[in-house]
């Protein structure tokens, strides 16, 4: 699984360049910033911290940053990103950190290319201590994203989908056996315009819709 992110630093970050993908990283990132809210002085854990692109904002309101990930490619950007920030090479279902080592644990985008969900989120739960947040992102099943995505990797052999499990919001919820809260965005097409996109995301917000292809949880562990 290493090597299937070992080519996607660049790429992945490209992609947040182009005019969509830039519309695409604002409406996750303001959603990931009001459920996390970082504190300066936290010491907070991103897991699957990819290329460090949500890690920065995190870094940037005070937080203290521990990655993770299983790529080293994917490490090297992030390194270079925030020097200043502790980042190594680790699985999500095994951590290498004693029981309640962080304030916060955080993971966007990387709990769907996990097959054992599950051991990833009760590993999550286990480094964060009492009255932490884990807050949790990964594709949405229901969302019409996904519908492309696996068509895509039907398609195509070599799709970093074709190693995906793309899970609904009851599926996340069922992870946690405490009450969270459920949230998606990104309610708007691929090839919308970033003017019409921003509109859509609205109103998918307004009408609380769950179909968004960013899915994300967020729980509190008690004390």
């Amino acid at each position: 699984m290493s090597q299937l992110f070992d080519t996607m630093p660049d790429p992945y970050e490209q992609w947040f360049h182009t005019p969509i993908g830039a519309v695409v990283k604002q409406v996750e990132l303001e959603l990931v910033m009001r459920l996390v809210q970082p504190q300066h002085g936290e010491h907070i854990l991103d897991a699957g911290c990819g290329s460090g692109i949500f890690t920065a904002p995190l870094v940037d309101a005070g937080a203290r940053i521990t990655g993770i990930d299983v790529s080293l490619p994917m490490l090297e950007w992030a390194e270079k990103r925030l020097p200043e920030q502790t980042f190594l090479a680790a699985d999500m279902c095994d951590l290498p950190f004693e029981d309640a080592s962080f304030d916060k644990s955080v993971s966007i985008t990387a709990l769907e290319f996990i097959e054992d969900a599950q051991q990833a989120m009760d590993e999550l739960w286990r480094v964060t201590k009492p009255g932490g947040l884990i807050v949790v992102a990964t594709l949405n099943g229901l969302s019409p994203w996904a519908a492309r995505r696996r068509k895509k990797a039907a398609a195509d052999k070599d799709s970093v989908f074709n190693h995906a499990w793309f899970r609904r919001p009851e599926d996340l919820a069922a992870l946690v056996k405490v009450p969270g809260e459920i949230h998606t965005s990104v309610h708007f097409d691929k090839k919308a315009q970033p003017d019409d996109a921003r509109r859509t995301e609205q109103q998918g917000r307004e009408q609380n819709l769950d179909t968004g292809a960013f899915l994300i949880g967020c729980w509190q562990k008690s004390i």
